[in-house]
């Protein structure tokens, strides 16, 4: 079974190689995207089915015994995320292709957007199996490496200013974790994550600490925590709508799982979690009431994005099992939710031919459809039963109201007041948006190219896709037990560790 930790990691790097030796061959490249991502969705629901029976699987790369060497693991967690991911990221291929911005709309186009995109999502496999902290330092480059290519195709002025934004953050962010990755090497002597687990524990609580408060920025970063998430309103909206649903559904959990495994394993201190506490409740305040003031669609969903990460730091940083059971719901929630979400965005402004609130009206009348793949993740994230924000969201607010501190307390009166704010935001697209009358027709000036802001006309394979993923976030709600049960088991993982350090250095370790 060990091969499959490896072959989401392996497989979407040999289809990019191919899809660039086919690049005059649009068509070739869609069926080997479509075909590897489909593949790469059977291999993580085996693995999971596996690694939840059976426990942890580990791969030994070049046959190197732990801690020297690189090592892929995949647990309960990890299983989860990568099943999860890879449902998001076919479905998103889809919009993309019949969006047509993978080729922009012409047949013998040469481009360079599904080599990007598969990198992109081995990158994003590499971060949840890798068992150190140098090889997922390389996880992420190879994700924001594809990323940047993919946040300024069809360049703008608009999109250059915000690309160089983005890369600018990305490059910071990474320069810190490089810096972060020799620090803890020069204490430990290792960068092993399992081996980390006993190395740091003996280390003086200051360093100890200082070392957990730097993986909290670094990670902070590339999550977008408030005070750090300048960076997200501004390079997200610009991209077109698969792009940026890819890179909010994925890139920044990515970065939230990172702290996730590093905080639980690793840097476990009350000092963290009491900060923690604090940056959640900032987070998710903050980020509601951004996404309150914008006028623009796209602005706003981002500013509820960074928001609603507030939710899985808190859960985090409640350091309990029913908490990190409610992180790990919640994740797995949001990342279907808010990729349908900028899939659902895409279509009103292909319908509507703008991203202001204030411009556009009528689109339940014009294309109800449109209304109710909008309607449902809407409800979702705003935490409406019974949709699986709320199965989430009672898991961490149970969680709050058990911790029985005023710090917990507090911050679940936030949890509760951002929900309400959500619920007011949405409300708001939702009245802008489809209420009132029903504008003409928009007419694409340019129908074989790509569409930046809007045209009257939507593909079937778009529609399809973003039902498909809506329909992804329905199932969450309605298995919501079996998925309990999972997350349960793995958040129990994550407090024990004794698997995960198990699995990766041995019984005897």
């Amino acid at each position: 079974m060990s091969i499959l930790v490896a072959l989401p990691v392996l497989l979407p790097l040999l289809a990019a190689a191919l899809s660039l030796a086919f690049n005059t061959f649009p068509r070739v490249q869609r069926v080997l995207g479509v075909i590897v991502l489909s593949a790469i969705v059977v291999d993580a629901a085996v693995l999971l089915a596996h690694v939840d029976r059976a426990g942890p699987v580990v791969l030994r790369m070049g046959g190197y015994s732990p801690p020297i060497g690189i090592t892929l693991i995949a647990d309960r967690l990890s299983a989860l995320l990568l099943l999860v991911s890879a449902v998001v990221t076919l479905a998103v291929l889809v919009f993309s292709i019949g969006q047509r911005i993978t080729d922009y709309g012409r047949d013998t186009a040469s481009n360079t957007f599904h080599p990007m995109y598969l990198v992109l999502c081995s990158g994003v496999a590499l971060c949840y199996v890798t068992g150190d902290l140098f090889t997922l330092f390389v996880g992420f480059e190879i994700m924001l490496s594809a990323s940047y290519v993919l946040i300024t195709r069809r360049t703008t002025a608009q999109r250059v200013r915000a690309g160089m934004t983005y890369v600018i953050v990305s490059l910071t962010s990474s320069l810190l974790f490089i810096t972060m990755i020799a620090l803890v090497y020069a204490a430990t002597g290792t960068v092993n994550l399992a081996d980390l687990a006993d190395k740091v524990a003996a280390l003086p609580p200051g360093i100890r600490t200082s070392l957990g408060l730097f993986t909290v920025v670094v990670f902070g970063i590339k999550a977008a925590l408030v005070p750090l998430h300048f960076w997200l309103p501004d390079s997200y909206p610009t991209a077109p709508a698969p792009v940026t649903a890819v890179f909010a559904g994925l890139l920044t959990k990515v970065g939230v799982y990172a702290l996730i495994r590093t905080q639980t394993l690793i840097f476990t201190s009350e000092a963290i979690w009491t900060l923690l506490l604090v940056i959640a409740l900032v987070t998710m305040i903050v980020g509601a009431l951004g996404a309150l003031a914008q006028n623009d669609i796209n602005r706003m969903m981002s500013f509820l994005l960074v928001s609603h990460i507030g939710y899985m730091l808190f859960g985090l940083a409640l350091y309990t099992g029913i908490g990190l059971t409610g992180v790990i719901l919640y994740v797995v929630h949001h990342i279907t939710v808010q990729a349908s979400l900028f899939l659902v965005g895409g279509l009103i402004t292909r319908h509507t031919g703008t991203v202001s609130l204030r411009a556009m009206s009528g689109v339940a009348t014009a294309y109800p459809l449109v209304a109710v793949l909008f309607a449902i993740p809407a409800l979702s994230l705003a935490g409406v039963p019974p949709f699986s924000g709320f199965v989430a969201k009672i898991a961490l607010l149970r969680a709050g109201a058990e911790s029985a501190t005023f710090t917990a307390y507090l911050v679940t009166g936030g949890a509760v007041l951002t929900s309400l704010l959500s619920l007011y935001a949405v409300t708001k697209i939702w009245v802008g948006a489809f209420w009132g009358k029903t504008q003409p027709p928009y007419e694409d000036p340019d129908p074989t190219d790509e569409v930046t802001v809007g045209t009257g006309n939507t593909s079937r394979g778009m529609v399809t896709a973003t039902a498909a993923l809506v329909a992804a976030g329905v199932a969450i709600a309605v298995f919501a037990g079996p998925l309990a049960g999972v997350s349960g088991r793995a958040a129990n993982d994550l407090i024990d560790g004794k698997s995960y350090r198990e699995a990766v250095l041995g019984a005897a370790r």
